[in-house]
């Protein structure tokens, strides 16, 4: 206490209740006493300040006791270190108030479950990380103490295997090599990203955690999603055949309230068959443009766009025992998913005498034994296949399985024919556009009539083959009956070709009738030399001639040159 505050105290303690003034020895008691209490403080302060130089003191110690165990946590050059994966994380458990004590306190307290060498242990973090720093499937780095001091990311390697079910967010079912199935965990990097059945994931055995997904680039390529830019007005000479398939797709998707109605089931699958070249694969494009186009102006904004799974048919083969089938129960878990929303998806298989063949027949390996169940299971069984329809192409129709083609699964069959003159007329229009530069004075219609004159003329110039049935008659093929719509582009584009040869050469710009008349006899020399001898009916069946079998055939320009 200060004097001042003294002198203060001392002056009223000389002041009574009723402001009388004490007596002197009242006065001097009251000094002793405030006196005694500023020792009283002052003993106090120094008391304090030896425990503050005392703290300090024991901080200055601790710290050098943190730097030394900071220090010798630190790994030496020399020490030996493990690599582990990361099970789950466990944090603290609380004691439990009431009932038995399952865990006892070293199994309460937080630690990390990591899987070593084939052994799951339960690790402890060093004091320098945070326990949130481990995730399920990371990396840790373990020291002689089997303490953890470091996390990685999860490693992107592993097995490849293929999900088979996603369930929930952070497991999914998958398959093994061996068809074995396995629940596995979701990695930090795969919860929350978006995985469909079929998908391929790395996955750790040993620990049952998939770290990454992997894209199937073979399956993507076989697939090949995409939105068709082919219409029907692209395609010339085939109208009886687009208005088949309009009826058998179009109809019952644009009016599926009629058909209900009417107690109709729409058809599952159509097939294109016929001669090569001649506008299948056209068509199934075409199917899938319309559908979309039309949907748009009926006003259903849910099948604003269609979907188109052009499926390369040999490339689906794969050495692999069960691989086929997978590919194709993954093709039609992607049409599925395509068509949730409404969409129309069109399942389309070019080539399907390659995979579908009949079974038991033994002209092949005999993988058509699973590869067919397979298609009749994914058309037909307990998953329904709305929005999706399946469509084939072949010009072997005679080798695909009966039980696909049967009423049910590919209800509706459409052959494709070779074009007629009235359709190879249109099919040359849709080639030679107004665009294309013509010679002066010369039209289309008149570029059209010279090529039609030159390609269905008859003379020993035209003849190609002579066929001998089985019967014993005789038939002469002419370069007219192995027309298609990819011959009659192909003489287009040779005109072309030769317009622009021509032009380089100093020429006048322009297509002419002698470019076209020279672009059909080279298409023709050239199919001269395309007939089997060797197996004239299976040659025959291929070019689409159906009827009697053929037992020989005669290259006629060959006997021609030859005399």
């Amino acid at each position: 206490m200060s004097p001042a505050e003294a002198a203060g105290a001392a002056q009223g303690a000389r002041t009574g209740r009723d402001g009388a003034t004490p007596s002197e020895s009242q006065m001097e008691r009251r000094v002793a006493l405030l006196q005694d209490r500023i020792r009283q403080l002052d003993r106090q302060l120094a008391q304090a300040t030896t425990s503050n130089e005392r703290l300090v003191s024991a901080l200055g110690v601790a710290r050098d006791e943190l730097r030394r165990i900071r220090a010798s946590l630190e790994p030496d050059d020399d020490a030996t270190l493990s690599y582990g994966t990361v099970v789950a994380v466990r944090p603290a458990v609380p004691a439990p108030l009431n009932g038995p004590v399952t865990q006892t306190q070293a199994a309460r307290r937080p630690g990390v479950d990591v899987m070593l060498n084939g052994r799951k242990i339960r690790a402890r973090m060093s004091p320098l990380l945070a326990l949130e720093v481990c995730k399920d499937g990371d990396e840790v780095l373990l020291d002689e103490s089997l303490q953890i001091v470091a996390v990685y990311p999860a490693p992107a390697t592993g097995q490849v295997l293929t999900v088979k079910e996603v369930m929930g967010a952070r497991s999914l079912l998958v398959a093994t090599r061996s068809d074995e199935e396995r629940v596995v965990a979701r990695a930090r990097s795969l919860v929350g990203e978006s995985i469909r059945v079929g998908d391929g994931v790395v996955v750790d055995l040993k620990t049952n955690t998939a770290s990454s997904r992997v894209e199937r680039q073979e399956v993507q390529d076989l697939i090949m999603e995409e939105t068709p830019d082919v219409s029907y007005a692209d395609i010339g000479g085939l109208g009886p055949q687009i208005e088949q398939i309009t009826d058998a797709v179009e109809l019952p998707f644009l009016h599926a309230d009629e058909f209900r109605a009417h107690r109709l089931t729409p058809p599952k699958g159509i097939l294109l068959y016929g001669p090569p070249g001649c506008g299948k694969t056209l068509i199934a494009k075409a199917v899938a443009r319309s559908l979309s186009d039309r949907a748009r102006e009926a006003g259903r904004a849910e099948a604003s766009q269609s979907w188109f799974f052009n499926i390369k048919g040999p490339e689906l083969l794969d050495k692999y025992v069960g691989e086929t089938e997978r590919h194709i129960r993954t093709i039609f878990a992607r049409a599925r998913e395509r068509a949730a929303n409404g969409n129309p998806v069109i399942v389309f298989f070019d080539e399907m005498d390659s995979l579908f063949r009949t079974r038991g027949s033994g002209v092949s390996s005999d993988v058509e034994t699973t590869i067919v169940p397979q298609l009749l299971a994914e058309i037909d069984g307990v998953e329904r296949l709305d929005n999706v329809i399946v469509i084939g192409a072949t010009n072997r129709e005679d080798m695909i399985d009966p039980a696909i083609l049967r009423p049910g699964r590919l209800d509706v069959k459409i052959r494709v024919e070779r074009p007629t003159r009235a359709g190879a007329r249109e099919i040359l229009g849709k080639h030679l556009t107004p665009e294309v530069p013509l010679a002066a004075g010369l039209t289309r219609d008149e570029l059209i009539d010279a090529a039609l004159e030159s390609i269905y003329r008859e003379g020993p110039d035209r003849d190609l083959v002579e066929v001998v049935f089985a019967g014993g008659t005789r038939s002469i093929l002419r370069f007219s009956d192995f027309i298609s719509g990819a011959v009659l582009r192909n003489v287009v584009d040779r005109a072309k070709t030769a317009a622009v040869k021509d032009v380089v050469r100093g020429a006048a710009r322009g297509l002419t009738v002698e470019h076209i008349r020279g672009a059909v006899d080279q298409e023709c020399r050239e199919i001269e030399d395309l007939p089997s001898t060797s197996s004239p009916d299976e040659w025959a069946r291929v070019l689409g001639r159906r009827g009697e079998p053929i037992v020989a055939l005669t290259n006629l320009a060959h006997a021609a040159e030859r005399s």
